[in-house]
């Protein structure tokens, strides 16, 4: 991967990771277009288990990110011996 990929592709990591990571705990969970058009899904959305895989796929996400940081800095640091 080029430079400007990585760049993207870490930034893209740590963004996705952070509302994945916030958005279950917020109210926009709670009060969303699926809740009001599917009743049923209410149990599921709503369960705290639930909240918890997505939250965790968030802070897995950031954790990609930063993997490939270090990643960076460890071939860059060999390239450059």
């Amino acid at each position: 991967m080029n430079r400007l990929s990585q760049t993207i592709f870490v930034l893209l990591c740590f963004e996705m990771g952070a509302v994945l990571l916030y958005l279950p705990w917020s109210h926009h969970w709670d009060q969303n277009y699926f809740l009001s058009r599917f009743p049923a899904l209410v149990p599921v959305l709503l369960h705290p288990s639930l909240r918890g895989v997505v939250s965790g796929l968030g802070a897995l996400d950031i954790y990609l990110g930063i993997l490939k940081i270090l990643e960076h800095t460890r071939t860059s640091r060999a390239s450059a011996s």
